[in-house]
Formats: structure tokens, sequence, C-alpha cells
């Protein structure tokens, strides 16, 4: 069986990967933080599925969270899924700057060291694949977030570029770009969406399902939703300082320990 090994496996767009990759008869290496959900998920999806699901827990913000996963990608992985991440619970300045440079560790330094650590093997074997999960925010102006995810897209094309020209195009690189996916994303960076119309709202599972069938297409830069092709198009087309001013305040209500009841930040 194949070897899918997901990075942020226990809830959204990752566990939905989980799901979607067992039932396709992947054998999984789930990686997340909390030992004892991830040990939780890996149980469930191994015995509906008849699947070998592995717990690897580990915090990629951390050296030794990225060295362990450096070290179990090199074995035998077909399909490396880089989807950890997190949003922050304000804008620049109303941020500390240690949480901040922990997102640019765990979006773009484990997103590269992961990347870097998998290729070799699926060239030496003659296939595989990447999916660095970015965000239709990389084509925005999200502070902090959209630039780490700007980087993800661009680094995905660079290193699909490079690998394709080695592979014949039997080894993939691909960036996935969704907007707004009904997650805990939002919860957990306690942001308000209740403002946010409902077409811009997509599903977890047609997200994966999209990103998985442009992989096969040999897409580098997956974006979900034509209503998210549609906006992600336009945009190259308006003037800079107006999809700023969109971008930077929708959906960027705030709520939490910290702030005056609700507000609108940005």
């Amino acid at each position: 069986m194949p070897t899918a090994f997901i990075t942020g496996a226990t809830a959204g767009i990752g566990a939905a990967f989980a799901r979607r990759l067992a039932s396709d008869g992947f054998d999984l290496v789930l990686l997340a933080r909390d030992a004892e959900r991830l040990e939780r998920t890996a149980a469930e999806l191994g015995g509906r599925y008849a699947v070998r699901a592995e717990a690897l827990p580990a915090d990629l913000s951390t050296e030794d969270g990225l060295a362990a996963a450096e070290e179990r990608v090199r074995d035998d992985v077909d399909l490396l899924i880089n989807n950890a991440g997190f949003g922050h619970n304000g804008v620049f300045l109303d941020v500390p700057v240690s949480d901040e440079l922990t997102m640019l560790k765990v979006h773009c330094e484990a997103v590269l060291r992961l990347t870097h650590a998998v290729l070799p093997g699926m060239l030496d074997r003659g296939r595989g694949g990447v999916v660095n999960v970015a965000s239709a925010a990389a084509f925005a102006t999200r502070g902090t977030y959209g630039a780490s995810k700007a980087w993800v897209v661009s680094f995905s094309q660079a290193a699909a570029a490079d690998i394709a020209r080695r592979s014949e195009g039997r080894v993939r690189v691909m960036a996935l770009c969704p907007g707004y996916v009904r997650t805990e994303f939002h919860e957990r960076a306690r942001m308000d969406m209740s403002g946010l119309p409902g077409f811009m709202w997509l599903d977890k599972d047609d997200v994966v399902a999209a990103g998985l069938r442009d992989l096969r297409r040999g897409v580098q830069v997956s974006i979900p939703g034509p209503q998210y092709k549609a906006i992600v198009g336009a945009s190259r087309f308006l003037p800079r300082g107006l999809v700023t001013r969109i971008s930077s305040n929708t959906g960027r209500t705030y709520t939490g320990p910290g702030l005056p009841g609700r507000r609108r930040l940005g």
C-alpha cells in the first residue's frame, strides 16, 4: 500500500485528507501536537478502513518536532500533505513577535524542511507527490499569515518546476490554496466569522477532492471553488491598493482575552 504523511491531521483539512486517503487505500502517518486526540484518530481510521495508521505526536514549531518529522518522511512516504498551520488572534503589532516567528516556523520552515526531506526518496522510486496547503490569502493582504502562504505558493511552484525536470513529471509538488473552509481554524484563532456570506464558505471534503484531482493533473497551484478562482483571477487586474483594503478587513473580527469585547481590527 502507498503511504501518506499528513501534518495537522486531527482537524479540518488535515483530517479530511486523512479520511479520504485512508478510504483510497493509503496507509497513514499522522502528525499533530495533541497526542491523545492523534492516537484516537489513528485508531479510528485504521479500524474503519483497514489501513495502517501511525500516530506521530510532534510540535512543528520546535526543533525536536521538526527533526522527528524529517526523519520519518525520509522512510518510504509516497504522498506528503504539509497542512499544519494556524491563525493569529489579532493583526500585526497586536500579536507578539514570538508568535509571528512561530507562525513562520510552522508555515514556512516546516514546509521547506519536510519537502526537502521527502523528495529524494520519491525521486529514487520514480513516484510521489507533495501537497503544501497554502491559502487564497496568499494572493491578498493578510499580515504574516498571508505573507507566509504567499511564500508557500512561490516555493511550491519553484520546487515543482525543478522536480519535474528530474522526474519527467512522475514526482509532483503543488500548492493548495483554499479560501474560507468550515473547520476549527477560525474558532481557534477566536475570529468571529458570522458576517461572512454563505457563498464564501467551502466544504473541506470538496477542497481535498479538488486538491487531489489537481495533483493528478499536474497542476502547480490549485484554487478550489469557482468563486475563489474568480476572486483570485480578478485580483490580478484590480489596483493593488484596493485589493489591500478589501482583503485586510474581510473576516477579521476577533474576540477573546485581551480584547475589549468584540471589535474590528485592521
